[in-house]
């Protein structure tokens, strides 16, 4: 969302709507998660990730775990978008007049899903307890939250978890696209990062970057600071400490919400939905607000503060 929210108005619109489009179904894989947890009679409590900081699990590419940063829209912020979707076999897919990322095997979240979906397939039935505190919201993602009340439910859920992040196998490789035949979040991600569009082709990788291109702007972002979490605001003008203060409000109220919805509230879901909406218009407002060195900004350092209420 740093990175989303970082880009100025009237530029960079298929990558806006590419990073957009994926924040929302990683939403919904949360969603999916918990209702995973839900039926198995766990609770799910929700920890805000601090910044920078390492992802759950410390999972990373070649088993060190992966520091995550708030960066502005960047080639840095994609990099560490793909590292983070990364599938365990990465194609190397051509490109014109790019040089191709490095590759390195990695420890993936797809390769902890499928553990886990081999875990819950050892199962007995009646560890699942069928609609218990199951999330599902019609309103705002129809028929793309759906419970969990089985084993078979769980398996469909992991697969388009890891389908929509990492794409599909077929075979031994990985294909770019995910089980509803669109392109999974680690190549959405590259095309930005490439500035090139995911092109099938008629060579043994099946696609290259490119050459289309997909019309990416570096210029076209706020001067922001990266990881506004570690900054010292105390030393900044008043209007730049009142706006990070608004920001965590937001957040800490989305974060509020959404552990109201994955433990079975009704409604909460919405909550959470109209909290996000909130939270980006007081994170625009804080990308315009000069620090006390003019020439930087600094977004959303995305801080749970349940005391400042």
């Amino acid at each position: 969302l740093y990175a989303l929210y970082s880009i100025r108005e009237g530029t960079n619109a298929q990558g806006y709507q590419l990073i957009r489009s994926v924040a929302l179904q990683e939403m919904i894989h949360m969603c999916l998660a918990c209702n995973m947890l839900n039926a198995l009679g766990g609770n799910p409590v929700l920890h805000p990730q601090t910044y920078p900081g390492p992802l759950p699990g410390d999972i990373g590419p070649n088993g060190t775990p992966l520091t995550l940063h708030l960066y502005p829209f960047s080639r840095d912020a994609m990099a560490q978008a793909m590292a983070i979707e990364q599938p365990e076999n990465p194609p190397d897919f051509p490109i014109e007049t790019l040089a191709a990322l490095a590759a390195p095997k990695a420890v993936t979240i797809g390769q902890f899903y499928r553990a886990l979906d081999k875990f819950l397939a050892k199962l007995p039935p009646n560890s699942w307890t069928a609609g218990r505190n199951q999330i599902s919201d019609n309103q705002f993602f129809a028929g793309q939250i759906f419970p969990v009340n089985n084993y078979t439910d769980a398996h469909k859920a992991i697969d388009e978890i890891v389908s929509e992040g990492e794409g599909s196998t077929k075979g031994t490789r990985d294909d770019p696209l995910d089980f509803q035949g669109e392109v999974a979040h680690y190549y959405r991600f590259g095309e930005i990062y490439h500035d090139r569009v995911l092109t099938k082709a008629d060579n043994q990788e099946g696609y290259t970057w490119g050459p289309r291109k997909l019309g990416v702007d570096w210029s076209g972002v706020y001067p922001a600071i990266s990881d506004p979490g570690a900054h010292d605001f105390s030393r900044e003008p008043a209007e730049a400490q009142r706006a990070q203060k608004a920001c965590n409000r937001a957040f800490t109220d989305t974060v509020d919400a959404l552990q109201r919805a994955v433990t079975g509230q009704d409604g909460a879901l919405g909550e959470a939905v109209q909290s996000m909406f909130d939270l980006r218009v007081v994170a625009l407002h804080a990308f315009t607000v000069p620090l006390a060195h003019r020439s930087k900004v600094a977004g959303p350092a995305f801080v749970y503060t349940p005391e400042s209420r």
